[in-house]
């Protein structure tokens, strides 16, 4: 599993034109789930999401949780993180888990992450054409991989 997290200040979500959700200070969290990938990893990953330390103290550091600052996070699921484009000009996606057997994964960490946050987590729709607006703050991304 691998998740590219994005500090943001805002971000909004759209499918087909129309707004589906919507946060304010928070992170966008793409999510993308490998062909290897199980439950087994999920709560790890949460903790450790949960717990990273990218928002600034009032000295400018990065001090702060998600949790500490009570931020918003938008979950969107993304098959494209497994792109390899070691040959050719085309990415492969054959490290991607196949959609059946990537929702199920995806669900349980989404209900994993609204027990931790109620209302805090907002979400697109699993396997659909997404157009995501941010407003990245810092910029800070940082990548977490499951290992």
């Amino acid at each position: 599993m691998k998740l590219v997290i994005q500090r943001v200040l805002s971000s909004s979500l759209y499918i087909e034109g129309s707004l589906i959700s919507q946060i304010k200070k928070g992170l966008v969290v793409l999510i993308g789930i490998s062909k290897s990938d199980n439950v087994n990893i999920i709560d790890k990953l949460i903790e450790k999401l949960l717990k990273l330390r990218i928002f600034e103290d009032e000295n400018s550091k990065m001090n702060y949780n998600i949790l500490e600052i009570s931020g918003e996070i938008l979950l969107v699921s993304q098959f494209t993180l497994y792109a390899d484009t070691k040959k050719g000009n085309r990415p492969s996606f054959i490290q991607a888990a196949h959609p059946k057997n990537a929702e199920p994964i995806y669900n349980k960490f989404l209900e994993k992450l609204n027990v931790a946050l109620g209302d805090k987590i907002k979400t697109g729709k699993f396997g659909a054409k997404m157009q995501v607006r941010l407003v990245n703050d810092g910029p800070v991304t940082i990548i977490i991989e499951n290992s």
